[in-house]
């Protein structure tokens, strides 16, 4: 017997990363999946976004632990191509009790004015709405919504440490995040459907691991016209948190998503919960 027997997850960005492990993690206690993901590339994030390859091994994980999965390409920006997208689940699965809103990108390219300012707050802030704008009219009590935050969002400093339009967009997106969880948490309690964010601080992906961050967090030798390699920029990683890490794993995050989804926290609803290693506890660092 699984924590989820019965349910159904309906995740965003489930392609890699933090969305595969929250398919598996959910998967492995008895959930079966819905997943999207946008499987191409936008101009402005400086990594590779995910591949109908990874969509489909993902795919392959979901079912090797005997759950089922529609998995679909979709991009969280679109409202009616999303709706479609669940609507293909739901008429598979018949139901909708776990939402991960979890389709996030840090961008860093301005090809034209603003370029990764629109994108970062199209799909940081606009998507995770798109998300429940067509969930919240499936779920029934019991329900659970988790949203993906950012402890580093949260921080003061980071948006100058970006040091471009992505970056202030990414770190603007996840402050509301916040709001948007405890505001909207409140209009769905009277209907026992809870909703609550998660804010990890750096986490094992390829949005921490791209030449952009590591520039950031080692200025020094970028200033020398040299990008820092992965060792380099692990070095500095962990003036992150005050606990001595450089990064948390995807699976560090899917476990409270478990959590959160299952009847354990059934009377917790509103919270913007961090896995931050200590991060919020230490002063200013930039």
């Amino acid at each position: 017997m699984g924590k989820l027997d019965g349910k159904v997850a309906f995740i965003t960005g489930a392609a890699r990363g933090q969305g595969r492990s929250h398919a598996i993690t959910l998967a492995r206690e008895g959930a079966d999946i819905i997943a999207v993901d946008i499987c191409e590339q936008i101009d402005s994030v400086p990594y590779p976004l995910a591949t109908p390859e990874d969509l489909a091994a993902t795919v392959k994980e979901v079912e090797a632990l005997g759950r089922s999965i529609v998995a679909v390409k979709a991009d969280v920006r679109e409202r009616a191509g999303l709706r479609a997208a669940l609507d293909e689940g739901l008429a598979r699965f018949g139901r909708l009790d776990i939402v991960c809103a979890n389709a996030g990108i840090c961008p860093a390219i301005d090809a034209t004015l603003a370029a990764g300012f629109v994108d970062g707050i199209d799909v940081d802030l606009v998507g995770v709405h798109n998300t429940l704008a067509v969930s919240l009219p499936h779920l029934k009590a019991g329900a659970s919504v988790i949203i993906t935050g950012s402890t580093a969002g949260m921080m003061k400093g980071t948006t100058e440490m970006m040091g471009n339009t992505g970056g202030v967009a990414y770190s603007l997106a996840k402050q509301i995040i916040a709001t948007y969880t405890e505001k909207l948490a409140l209009q769905l309690a009277p209907h026992s459907v809870r909703l609550n964010a998660i804010h990890p601080t750096n986490v094992d992906t390829l949005l921490l691991h791209n030449e952009v961050v590591y520039k950031a967090f080692r200025p020094d030798i970028a200033q020398t016209g040299r990008t820092p390699t992965r060792e380099e920029a692990e070095q500095a990683f962990p003036v992150m948190q005050a606990m001595p890490i450089p990064y948390i794993q995807p699976k560090d995050v899917s476990e409270l998503v478990l959590f959160l989804a299952s009847d354990d926290s059934r009377y917790i609803t509103g919270l913007n919960i961090r896995i931050d290693a200590g991060a919020m506890l230490k002063p200013p660092m930039f």
